[in-house]
């Protein structure tokens, strides 16, 4: 099969022919229709993520139709037309008997633990647990725009942030994440303040229905104005004291401490972004933690078992993920699409999604 791939961290992303993926007897191999380039793919090929053995093909947010089922696979057969979390759950461990697979003891990742979905052909695990069936009409480009991103905004905001109609929700950085958790806020009758440096970002925040937009670092005006303090505060100014729900979708020390400090109290962070490398052991402001009773959360994906609400959501229109998608591309064109991402704002807003 045609796949892309790299031989070391940070090296030439080139299309090779490379062996197909062996299926494994509880999985399934699917050919890939669609997948997403996200910066958590940018992560894996700098090196910033442990376990990734060399050579490797990158990509986790996928949707395709399966081609060949493992012996011990039950509820899947080939011609199913599916998606799956980035995380692959194994089923038993504790985590997972108690319905949380995205945080599953033995998960497996496509694009991390192993060979990943910018080929077109790719091997899931565990399938009976994983693999989610796409509804009539939605096509493998919109599945895999619902990715590890929109899914996680989806979760992030609805299980962590619990919003609520009327609440205020601060969302730091509109790339794909970002925007993906405007669109389910505004959705939920949340009023949303959205932060880029991008202005192009700022404006599909603002057509995707926030009502607030800012930049953090404002041209003209002093660095100081520009501190996870000002920023935070600025926020809090934007929302009359302060978001009820705040996410770090981007994933840097700043964006973090301006998430935390831009809430009124009782308020809730979810980190979305990841910190990975220098910056994963960020340091956040306990005391406005601690005296103002703040929630700080992690959000990881979402499991099978939490999809169909998601897509009970987009087929009633309520959510349209599609209008995330800047642009498609071919297989070809992946690698500079993944090498592109270490300026999240350089290829404009909204996702890409390469059709192999």
């Amino acid at each position: 099969m045609r796949a892309v791939l790299f031989e070391e961290f940070g090296g030439p992303l080139t299309v090779a022919d490379v062996p197909a993926p062996a299926c494994p007897s509880h999985g399934v191999v699917v050919r890939v229709e669609a997948t997403g380039v996200c910066r958590s793919d940018w992560h894996g090929w700098q090196g910033h993520d442990d376990g990734i053995a060399l050579p490797h093909v990158p990509g986790h947010e996928l949707a395709g139709t399966v081609v060949e089922v493992g012996a011990s696979v039950r509820r899947w057969r080939s011609g199913d037309v599916v998606t799956v979390p980035f995380v692959c759950a194994c089923g038993t461990c504790r985590a997972c008997l108690a319905g949380e697979q995205q945080v599953c003891e033995n998960q497996t990742q496509p694009g991390f633990t192993g060979w990943g979905s910018f080929a077109e052909l790719v091997a899931l695990d565990h399938a009976d647990v994983n693999l989610v069936r796409l509804p009539d009409g939605m096509t493998p480009v919109t599945a895999a725009s619902l990715g590890c991103r929109f899914a996680t905004a989806h979760r992030a905001l609805t299980v962590h942030g619990r919003v609520r109609e009327g609440d205020w929700v601060a969302v730091h950085g509109c790339g794909g994440v970002g925007l993906s958790a405007v669109m389910i806020a505004v959705a939920a009758g949340a009023r949303v303040v959205a932060l880029d440096v991008s202005a192009a970002a700022r404006q599909a925040a603002t057509e995707l229905g926030a009502e607030v937009v800012l930049d953090p670092r404002p041209a003209g005006l002093p660095d100081a104005d520009a501190t996870p303090e000002a920023v935070g505060a600025r926020v809090v100014d934007a929302t009359g004291g302060g978001a009820d729900v705040s996410l770090d979708a981007l994933g840097h020390p700043d964006t973090a401490v301006a998430s935390v400090l831009g809430l009124r109290r009782r308020g809730r962070h979810v980190q979305v972004g990841l910190l990975l490398a220098g910056h994963a052991r960020t340091a956040l402001p306990m005391d406005r933690i601690v005296g103002w009773e703040l929630e700080v959360y992690g959000s990881h994906g979402m499991a099978a078992h939490g999809y169909p609400a998601l897509l009970a959501q987009v087929a009633s229109g309520a959510l349209r993920p599609e209008l995330l998608v800047g642009r498609t591309i071919g297989l070809d064109a992946a690698g500079a699409a993944l090498a592109a991402m270490a300026d999240p704002g350089a290829s404009g807003p909204g996702m890409t999604v390469v059709v192999p």
